[in-house]
């Protein structure tokens, strides 16, 4: 093992119940029913017994309401980095125009900074939406990175299992129509680059893209509930799974920056509602066994990084730029407004 190690990232989707039932369709949603006072503490006694810091992309509109407030309140005081997830967390946020995206982004923003004292400087779009509009909105508020794309190939296989479990109207499914993006996105880069915006002189505007890393080469899902996942089946077979990957991050080397959500610390005894999603047949203790010796063989073999200093570790190379093109013809757009 080599003095020093390479770098990884880690970081935490805090989507809460009622953005899961909202995506997916359910009644309910618009009271916003939360699971953060459990998920939370539970979170954060796990990274605190490893004295591990990570990233936690949160929601804005979980932020706005009092209930949530301790919660969130306690992950910019144990040292966690936050970042922006959007205000409603609607995962058609591509569609959005210019303006909606920049008044969606300020005030997901301004309520994080509220409650937390911290602003976000790192952006991931909900269900991995992704424009180029977001991009200037971001680059025009300083943002320092945007995470928000992840190279795979089955993003229309996890898109087909959601609307094969999902109460939805035609016109909600054609909202949701890029939810996970498309076969071409498997093939996006799987290592950190900038964007080239011609709109944004600065060139200290140009913004670092960390994309959610899926395994080299094959540009499968690798992120944590993907593991838990294959644990329903073998937990062995789904740490083998992990280790082989982390092996062709290194030997591709390609700085990993992997995912968690939320679901990943909750069990079926903890949210009966939520009892549709893959591995929510597990109990949360035999999810955090497993879940630690995955996060405890990242570390052995990287240094585990919040997204922000990898941001600022990788900004400081040359790194190459690609130009951010859309995700939907703009007719789609014109459809769903009308």
């Amino acid at each position: 093992m080599p003095a020093t190690k390479p770098l990884a990232s880690l970081s935490l989707d805090l989507d809460n119940q009622w953005s899961y039932m909202k995506i997916h369709g359910d009644e309910g949603w618009e009271s916003h029913p939360s699971y953060l006072n459990v998920m939370v503490p539970r979170a954060l006694d796990f990274f605190g017994q490893r004295q591990l810091k990570i990233t936690f992309f949160i929601v804005g509109q979980d932020a706005a309401l009092e209930k949530n407030e301790q919660a969130i309140a306690s992950i910019g005081a144990a040292g966690h980095e936050v970042g922006n997830h959007s205000f409603h967390h609607e995962s058609w946020l591509h569609l959005y125009t210019e303006d909606e995206i920049e008044q969606e982004i300020a005030l997901a923003e301004s309520h994080i900074e509220k409650v937390t004292g911290l602003k976000p400087t790192g952006f991931r779009g909900p269900g991995f939406s992704f424009s180029p509009n977001v991009l200037k909105v971001l680059a025009r508020r300083g943002y320092q990175y945007d995470a928000s794309t992840f190279p795979t190939y089955l993003g229309p296989l996890a898109r087909a299992y959601y609307f094969a479990t999902a109460n939805l109207s035609q016109a909600e499914r054609q909202k949701r129509k890029a939810l996970f993006g498309g076969f071409k996105d498997g093939f996006q880069p799987l290592k950190p680059y900038r964007w080239r915006m011609e709109d944004v002189a600065e060139q200290g505007k140009a913004l670092v893209e960390i994309p959610v890393t899926t395994m080299p080469i094959f540009k499968i899902p690798i992120h944590f509930s993907y593991v838990l996942y294959l644990s329903v089946f073998s937990p062995a077979i789904a740490l083998l799974y992990f280790r082989i990957a982390l092996l062709l991050c290194r030997l591709t080397r390609t700085q990993p920056s992997l995912l968690l959500h939320p679901l990943d610390f909750l069990g079926k005894e903890d949210v009966p509602a939520l009892a549709f999603f893959p591995g929510m047949g597990l109990s949360s203790d035999k999810k955090l066994n497993t879940l630690g010796k995955a996060i405890d063989m990242l570390r052995e073999q990287f240094e585990v990084l919040p997204m922000g200093k990898h941001a600022q570790q990788v900004g400081a190379a040359n790194l190459p730029r690609y130009e951010p093109r859309e995700r939907y013809a703009p007719q789609e757009a014109a459809v769903w407004r009308a």
